[in-house]
């Protein structure tokens, strides 16, 4: 059981997250986590004190969301249950398809999640109902994706080269609250929305664009 606890990890990407991350380091299920990796993206807010304080290790990055994801992920071995027993290859939590507290997503956060969703859908046959960052995935599989986007489009580019790889897909309800400090970087203001926003429709036009190397 220890060798199984070992090869599973939690990946925290941050930037500014000093109010939050010890609460959030502290209240992984550690029999089953061996490992919390906080990718830090130069916060200059003590996040990365409080992190360790709270038994993670850090790592410092340049910013940028997809860069800190593949960084923690070039930084630990094979991850999770439905992945370690071979029954899937990508498995992500979907906030939508849980139960969510009240004002934890904005209306336009979840219809965006449906509606590219529904798109990949039709592109590559497997439907997704949200673009939650909690996702688990072997780090070969990973790497063998060819990911490409460093910042806000990286879950997108994820879900749409697993879905056009088609790997097994298995998205599972999950329930959502919310933040217990601070603001979302992406929905707590209009420029970081439009801002991902943005990046996440060019990189959905990328992609589907993109001419697939196994057709």
């Amino acid at each position: 059981m220890v060798a199984a606890k070992q090869s599973v990890a939690v990946i925290i990407p941050t930037f500014n997250e000093a109010e939050s991350i010890g609460a959030v380091v502290a209240g992984l299920p550690r029999d089953v986590v061996g490992r919390v990796i906080v990718v830090d993206g130069g916060s200059s807010d003590g996040t990365r004190e409080r992190a360790k304080d709270a038994g993670a290790e850090v790592i410092a990055v340049d910013r940028g969301y997809g860069l800190a994801c593949l960084t923690g992920a070039q930084a630990v071995a094979a991850l999770i249950a439905p992945i370690e027993t071979g029954t899937c290859d990508f498995v992500i939590a979907s906030r939508a398809r849980g139960t969510r507290e009240p004002g934890s997503m904005s209306w336009h956060q979840l219809l965006a999640g449906r509606v590219i969703g529904a798109l990949i859908g039709l592109l590559y046959g497997a439907r997704y109902t949200d673009m939650c960052a909690l996702r688990a995935i072997r780090r070969d599989t990973l790497l063998k994706l060819g990911m490409r986007e460093m910042t806000y489009g990286w879950n997108l580019e994820m879900q749409m080269r697993t879905a056009r790889a088609h790997l097994r897909v298995r998205e599972i309800p999950i329930d959502y609250r919310c933040r217990i400090a601070g603001e979302s970087k992406v929905a707590g203001s209009l420029s970081g929305s439009l801002k991902a926003g943005a990046k996440i429709l060019s990189t959905f036009a990328r992609i589907a664009l993109e001419r697939d190397p196994l057709a």
